[in-house]
C-alpha cells in the first residue's frame, strides 16, 4: 500500500510530540526536520517539501500552539491541514456538459501507466451516474490495444468504437464523435496511444486531435510507482498540450506515494481519481482530506462507508441480521457475506481504511490473512448441494467425503470448516446474553473465515 513507510515515520514523530506537555520552538523544529526527511524519502519533490515545512513551521511556532492545552495535537492538526492543501484542498469532479450534450474526454499518458484500463474504469463510473459513454479506440500502434479496450468495454457494459489499426487516430476521433451523436451518447472517451517516453510525434498527434475535434477534458494517466517521474511527465504534458486533471494509478502498490503529494503543487492540476487495484471497479475519487487522513494513520472511514453503500445489498443485510439474531443462517449466507466483502475490495482493503491500521500494522494483518484459505473455503461451500448449504446438520461423513473430493481438498479441511461454522452458530445464540456480560474467558473468538 502507498505511503506505508511515510505513514509509519510520521506517526513516530507525532507520538513523540504527544508525549510532551509543552512544546518549545526547538521541539517543533526537530520534529519538522524528521517530517522533512520522511517526505523526501517518500519521493516528494524537494521544492514542495521545502515550502510545506516552511508553511507548517510558520503556523506551528505561533503563540496559540505553544501555549495550547495540547500543543502536540495542534501541530498534527496543522500538518494534516497543510497536507490537504498540498493535494488540492477539495475533491474535484470531471467537468461534464449538461444533459445530452456530448463531453469529449481525451485520455493521455505513457505506455504502461494503465491508461486503457483506467479509461474503461472511468466510463463505468460515469455510466453508474446515468451517463451514456462511448469508448473510442484511438491507439493504433500498441499490439492488442484495441482488443484490450473491447474486452474491458464488454466487462463494464460500455460500447467501444473501433476502425481498426489502419486509420489515423484523428479520423477515428472524428468518426467516434459522430457515432455518439447519432446514438444519443453523451460522453466520448478517446483512448489515445502511449509511448515509452514523451516524444515529439506523440505530442503532435495529440495536438492534431485537439485541433480537429473539440476536446472538453484532457486527462493524464500516470503511474504512482514511478515517483518523481510521474510529476515530471505531468509537467511535460501540461506544458505541451494542456491537461485538466490527473488520474493516479497503482496507488495500492509498493510505492512511496510522492507523486500524489507533488503533482498538484508542481503542475497546478488536480488529481481526480486514484487507481487502487487491478479490478475494473478499483477506482476511487481522490479526496485530499481523506488521503491526508490515511497518510497520518487516521483511517478513511468515509470511503469505507461509501464502498459499503455502493456494494452492500441493504435488503440482504437486513435479512442476514435477522438470521444472525436467530442463529438460523446457513452456508449460503456465509458465502454471501464472503462475496459482499470481496465486492468491497476484500478484508485487507476494508481494514486499511480503519483508524489506527496502516503502515507496518497493515502488513502484519495482511500476513495473518490467508487468501488461499478463503478460496478453499469458497470451493468447499460451492461443492455442497443447495440442501446441504441450507441445512449443515445433514453433513454426515459420506457427504463430507464427496464435498472434499469436489473441492479438491482434504476431508480434514471440510471438517474444520463445519466445526467453525457450528461454533459461530452457537456463539450467535449466546450473543444477546454475552453483550450484557463477558465475551468468554479471554474475550476473544475466531472468525469463521
Amino acid at each position: 500500500m502507498a505511503f506505508e513507510s511515510l505513514s509509519d515515520k510520521l506517526q513516530n514523530v507525532f507520538k513523540n510530540l504527544r508525549s510532551k506537555g509543552k512544546l518549545t520552538e526547538s521541539d517543533v523544529k526537530t520534529a519538522l526536520k524528521e517530517v522533512k526527511m520522511a517526505l523526501l524519502e517518500a519521493d516528494v519533490s524537494f521544492k514542495v517539501v521545502k515550502q510545506f515545512i516552511k508553511s507548517v513551521q510558520e503556523r506551528a511556532v505561533g503563540a496559540d500552539v505553544m501555549n495550547g492545552l495540547n500543543p502536540g495535537q495542534m501541530v498534527i492538526k496543522i500538518v494534516n491541514e497543510e497536507l490537504v492543501s498540498l493535494m488540492g484542498s477539495e475533491m474535484k469532479e470531471i467537468a461534464l456538459k449538461p444533459g445530452n450534450e456530448i463531453t469529449v474526454i481525451m485520455m493521455v499518458g505513457l505506455q504502461g501507466a494503465g491508461k486503457t484500463t483506467t479509461t474503461a474504469k472511468l466510463a463505468a463510473k460515469l455510466k453508474s451516474k446515468g451517463r451514456v459513454p462511448l469508448l473510442a479506440a484511438c491507439d493504433v500502434y500498441r499490439p492488442a490495444a484495441i482488443q484490450q479496450l473491447q474486452i474491458n468495454g464488454e466487462k463494464v457494459g460500455v460500447e467501444v468504437f473501433s476502425m481498426g489499426d489502419k486509420q489515423k487516430p484523428v479520423n477515428i476521433a472524428k468518426a467516434a464523435i459522430e457515432h455518439a451523436k447519432s446514438h444519443n451518447m453523451n460522453v466520448v472517451f478517446l483512448d489515445t496511444a502511449g509511448r515509452l517516453h514523451v516524444d515529439e510525434d506523440m505530442m503532435n498527434e495529440l495536438i492534431e486531435i485537439k485541433e480537429a475535434v473539440q476536446v472538453d477534458q484532457t486527462l493524464l494517466v500516470v503511474d504512482a510507482m514511478t515517483g518523481q517521474d510521474a510529476v515530471n511527465v505531468s509537467q511535460m504534458f501540461n506544458d505541451k498540450i494542456g491537461i485538466d486533471g490527473v488520474v493516479l494509478t497503482k496507488l495500492d502498490g509498493d510505492t512511496r506515494g510522492g507523486a500524489a503529494l507533488s503533482i498538484k503543487a508542481t503542475c497546478g492540476k488536480p488529481i481526480l481519481y486514484a487507481g487502487m487495484g487491478e479490478k475494473l471497479s478499483d477506482l476511487e475519487q481522490f479526496y485530499p482530506e481523506r488521503m491526508a487522513s490515511r497518510i497520518l494513520g487516521m483511517g478513511d472511514v468515509m470511503t469505507l462507508i461509501e464502498k459499503a453503500q455502493a456494494n452492500l445489498d441493504e435488503a440482504k443485510a437486513k435479512e442476514m441480521e435477522q438470521k444472525l439474531k436467530k442463529a438460523s443462517f446457513g452456508f449460503d449466507d456465509y458465502l454471501e457475506s464472503m462475496n459482499q466483502m470481496k465486492n468491497m475490495g476484500g478484508i485487507s482493503s476494508v481494514l486499511s481504511m480503519m483508524p489506527g491500521i496502516g503502515g507496518s500494522k497493515m502488513k502484519d494483518i495482511e500476513g495473518m490473512i490467508d487468501e488461499s484459505a478463503l478460496a478453499r473455503t469458497e470451493a468447499i461451500i460451492l461443492s455442497m448441494t443447495p440442501k446441504e448449504r441450507a441445512n449443515p446438520d445433514i453433513l454426515n461423513p459420506s457427504r463430507k467425503k464427496r464435498i472434499a473430493a469436489g473441492a479438491g481438498v482434504d476431508i480434514s479441511e471440510v471438517n474444520r470448516l463445519v466445526k467453525q461454522f457450528e461454533q459461530s452458530r452457537k456463539m450467535m445464540k449466546q450473543l444477546p446474553g454475552m453483550m450484557g456480560g463477558k465475551m468468554g474467558k479471554r474475550g476473544k473468538f475466531k472468525l469463521p473465515f
